[in-house]
């Protein structure tokens, strides 16, 4: 089975798919346009989606560039404990993401998103007044449980809102280069504030940034919903998410301690065993939490794999940038937050086009080429130099960013073509999944650089060549596996062609 194009306005699959999700009257007024232009009701949704996306980009980004300075003030014991600053939120925003992508439909998507944004802000505040390691790591799982409510139902009013076409297609552009963005502008203003100001400051322009989202969701249109589900699948809940918990932290605490070691390995196991019952269950409940029906669709599937493949390695490779440029180059936190413009500008170029690319092309295209660029990028970071070449670096992470970019908003395209409207709030929470399960690829490059730095220093303190060469092989493989990825979603296609 492969991954298909998203079909024309005027295909009859197509309008099949909108006789039975038909949009509202306040939908149809505020997307009614066929060009990509918005209205200016219209653009309010697009901001405060957009808003809210930007604050849970930046939270990953700006927290860990501040660990250092959190770990001193706060007295943390050792820096695994430090980890969890970022860790605590991680985890209750992956394993959490199912179950609240039903509750969005049982509540009500912009119910759900006004009550993820206000929370979001309280514990970001919280966060910000901290005065002990556990009163900061309990606002941090706040915080991630606050981003579980978020990532899908605005993903899910962003497709209910705007209609399949240039429109839909020119605001997940938009989003997804938010998001990259966010990513960036976190690193480049962590540096910034903690080396200016205090590392409370990254907490506090979390917050301000959600008191904005928080009156740009007061002020959205009404939608009406359909009645997606009446009741919730609690044993699919409560194992979809310990699965993914012990999927995600096993993957998270496994590239620092070692994925043999029986904490790791047995959290591992144990999430892809609730996972495997978790399908069992789903088969037999009458109002299952993901319906296997939506989970077996092809563009599902396909989408999900190649979701996970650009968000692994474009993160994984991120945090091997870092590595390269503080400890190879010897930058300064804030030296290195400034290189990440060129990726950040490529980002948003990526996002104002691909929604054009996307027109012309189709999803499952645009798709295959964005993990081809963004596998050429990475490939050719094996250039970047011991020192003194800054040129290489730019280039070569812009390039990278533009790929993954084009990639983000191509597979999201592809998920959410031809979903119900009652099905849009557990797609939503589908698509933004891989970003978080990515973890495997920061864990897996990570230990591949780890292991090739130690075979060059022949078991000695490693310098700065043995460490190079090190990131050079994480960042190989990261390529490759974008290029096979980019492979796969071609021969799909070819396999639809042939169909």
């Amino acid at each position: 089975m492969a991954v298909t194009e998203s079909s024309p306005p005027t295909d009859t699959a197509t309008r099949d798919v909108h006789a039975t999700a038909a949009p509202t009257a306040d939908v149809a007024a505020g997307a009614a346009a066929t060009d990509g232009s918005f209205s200016t009701r219209g653009w309010l949704v697009l901001i405060t989606l957009c808003c809210a996306t930007f604050m849970c980009g930046l939270d990953f980004s700006i927290v860990t560039v501040a660990l250092p300075d959190i770990g001193s003030s706060l007295g943390f014991s050792s820096a695994g404990t430090l980890q969890w600053v970022a860790t605590a939120s991680l985890l209750p925003s992956a394993s959490l993401l199912p179950l609240f992508a039903r509750v969005a439909d049982l509540v009500g998507r912009k119910k759900l998103f006004t009550f993820g944004v206000a929370l979001f802000t309280l514990f970001s505040l919280g966060a910000a007044l901290a005065n002990s390691p556990g009163v900061l790591i309990a606002t941090r799982v706040g915080q991630g449980t606050a981003a579980a409510m978020i990532a899908p139902a605005a993903i899910a009013l962003m497709t209910g809102y705007f209609p399949e076409g240039p429109q839909r297609a020119r605001a997940l552009g938009l989003n997804g280069a938010v998001m990259s963005l966010g990513f960036v502008l976190g690193a480049l203003g962590g540096g910034v504030i903690t080396s200016g100001f205090s590392w409370r400051w990254t907490m506090v322009v979390l917050c301000v940034m959600g008191a904005l989202a928080l009156a740009g969701a007061l002020a959205l249109p009404a939608m009406r919903e359909a009645a997606a589900a009446k009741r919730m699948d609690i044993p699919g809940a409560v194992l979809a998410t310990l699965g993914l918990f012990g999927l995600v932290f096993g993957i998270s605490t496994g590239g620092d301690k070692g994925w043999v070691r029986a904490d790791s390995l047995g959290a591992i196991v144990g999430g892809l065993i609730l996972l495997g019952a978790f399908l069992l269950v789903e088969r037999r409940h009458p109002e299952p939490l993901i319906p296997l029906s939506v989970l077996g669709r092809p563009t599902i599937k396909w989408s999900g794999l190649f979701g996970v493949v650009t968000f692994g390695m474009c993160a994984g490779t991120t945090v091997l940038l870092s590595l390269y440029m503080q400890d190879v180059l010897g930058f300064t936190p804030l030296q290195a937050g400034l290189s990440y413009l060129g990726e950040g500008a490529a980002a948003m170029l990526g996002g104002m086009y691909v929604s054009k690319l996307l027109g012309r092309f189709g999803g499952a295209k645009v798709l295959a080429a964005g993990l081809l660029i963004q596998g050429i990028g990475t490939v050719a970071m094996f250039a970047l130099p011991q020192s003194g070449n800054v040129a290489t670096l730019i280039v070569t992470s812009s390039v990278m960013g533009l790929g993954h970019v084009f990639s983000v908003v191509s597979f999201i395209t592809v998920m959410t073509t031809g979903v119900t409207e009652e099905d849009q709030g557990v797609v939503g929470g589908l698509s933004q999944l891989p970003q978080y399960v990515a973890a495997i690829g920061v864990a897996g490059l990570s230990a591949i650089a780890a292991a090739r730095t130690n075979a060059l220093s022949g078991g000695s303190a490693p310098d700065a060549a043995a460490t190079l060469g090190g990131l050079h092989a994480g960042m190989v493989t990261a390529g490759v596996v974008a290029l096979v990825g980019a492979g796969l979603a071609a021969g799909a296609l070819r396999k639809r062609s042939g169909a």
